[in-house]
């Protein structure tokens, strides 16, 4: 699972990834094109997690290996992730990214989108708490 997505270097703790400088030139692209047109969930989650006004840094559309996830807290090595609609039809897709980050020693949180929209003191709680 994953060969095609660059060589996996394992180390002392856990694995991380070599990936060809086109392709992570590439994700970089696609994480910058990402920014710049948020969805609104993306947006409202990330004004209050922005400008390390929660104590702790996020970054945005972070780009790792082949992937760009929507929230990444390095101090923590945790991704955050929104699932709107799209994702209902993706599971399986989604689940396998997961693993494969996971084996770099990350961790997620997920939230849908009805979860920012409508409970998002209870979503930020949770991002804190971890952190």
């Amino acid at each position: 699972m994953g060969e095609g997505l660059g060589v996996r270097v394992s180390t002392d703790k856990q694995q991380q990834w070599v990936i060809p400088e086109p392709l992570r030139l590439k994700m970089v692209e696609v994480a910058r094109a990402l920014r710049r047109t948020p969805t609104p969930t993306e947006a409202l989650l990330w004004q209050n997690l922005r400008s390390r006004q929660r104590g702790y840094k996020v970054r945005r559309q972070q780009p790792i290996g082949p992937f760009v996830v929507d929230f990444y807290i390095p101090q923590v090595r945790l991704i955050v992730e929104i699932d709107g609609l799209i994702h209902i039809e993706q599971q399986d897709k989604d689940r396998e990214r997961e693993v494969l980050l996971e084996q770099l020693g990350l961790r997620f949180l997920r939230f849908s989108t009805a979860q920012v929209e409508q409970h998002l003191a209870k979503v930020l709680y949770s991002i804190d708490h971890i952190v």
